[in-house]
């Protein structure tokens, strides 16, 4: 399949950049080491991202712009400073379907594709102090770190194939455990080293730091009443008997709005760019159709 990908891609030679393009960024390979499968996927990449470039490239607005000689050279420049040398520069051309010549013819239309988007994006509406405003009140989980508790664990668990482990033994077993850390909780993760039968006994139960909503609906409820420092009682769920340690209150923390201003304008600020490049296009598509001009 990559021969009769490579004879394809000499009809039009400058659209092999495009595909080599979607080769490395999708796959992180060129066009000859891409799979059948592969190879379908970079060309439907390629094939909308030449037919969009064809399409800016047709408008007046492209028409009226002129790339610098210079800016050309460097960016002729930044592809062959990847290679360790010219003539594994140029091979690398040619078995993904270009040379000097096709890849300088590729590198202006995408130049002047850049020149031109941006453009149209300048006229973009701006961004006003109620957007910046709104955006923030509807959006407060994006400037909000919710509340954790950095936690220890011992597990019991409850089966009833083990008789260290039936419902009673486990049951006598936790309580013991409770009871030794009522007097002294500076030991509860030694005891979680020696007693716990979950994997974060190792170290010392150790359950790092926790949000609401990620243990057990049981276990969730009696973290968060804690304060820092206290031991629970013994809890009961599905998976047997715990007891847990609340060792750090980590309070919620909001971000100001002063500070989330300039996050929030850029994201609106590039959202507003991409709605007017959308709206621009779209018009350029509906002028084209009677005609179907191509470049």
């Amino acid at each position: 399949m990559m021969n009769t990908a490579i004879e394809n891609i000499n009809e039009i030679p400058e659209y092999a950049y495009h595909l080599l393009r979607a080769a490395l960024e999708k796959f992180q390979t060129n066009i000859p080491s891409l799979s059948d499968s592969q190879y379908v996927q970079a060309k439907n990449v390629a094939d909308k991202t030449f037919a969009l470039e064809s399409l800016v490239l047709s408008t007046s607005e492209a028409g009226d712009t002129l790339i610098p000689e210079s800016k050309l050279k460097q960016a002729l420049q930044a592809v062959a400073e990847r290679y360790n040398d010219h003539e594994t520069y140029l091979q690398d051309l040619k078995i993904n379907g270009l040379d000097e010549a096709v890849l300088r013819i590729a590198l202006y239309r995408e130049l002047v594709f850049d020149v031109v988007m941006d453009r149209v994006s300048a006229s973009a509406a701006p961004i006003s102090e109620v957007d910046v405003q709104l955006f923030y009140q509807l959006g407060r989980d994006r400037f909000s770190k919710p509340e954790k508790r950095k936690v220890r664990h011992i597990l019991i668990t409850i089966n009833p194939d083990f008789s260290e482990n039936n419902r009673d033994s486990a049951s006598l077993r936790i309580h013991a455990l409770a009871k030794k850390l009522k007097k002294n909780s500076a030991c509860f993760g030694d005891l979680a080293i020696k007693n716990s039968e979950c994997p974060t006994a190792i170290d010392g139960g150790g359950l790092g730091e926790v949000a609401r909503g990620t243990l057990y609906p049981e276990l969730d409820a009696e973290l968060f009443s804690l304060a820092e420092g206290d031991v629970s009682s013994v809890i009961e769920t599905e998976m047997g008997f715990h007891i847990l340690l609340c060792e750090k209150i980590y309070k919620s923390v909001v971000v100001p709005f002063s500070r989330a201003k300039e996050r929030i304008e850029k994201i609106l600020e590039e959202r507003q760019r991409k709605l007017c490049q959308k709206a621009w296009l779209q018009k350029c598509q509906q002028e084209q159709m009677p005609g179907d001009k191509k470049v």
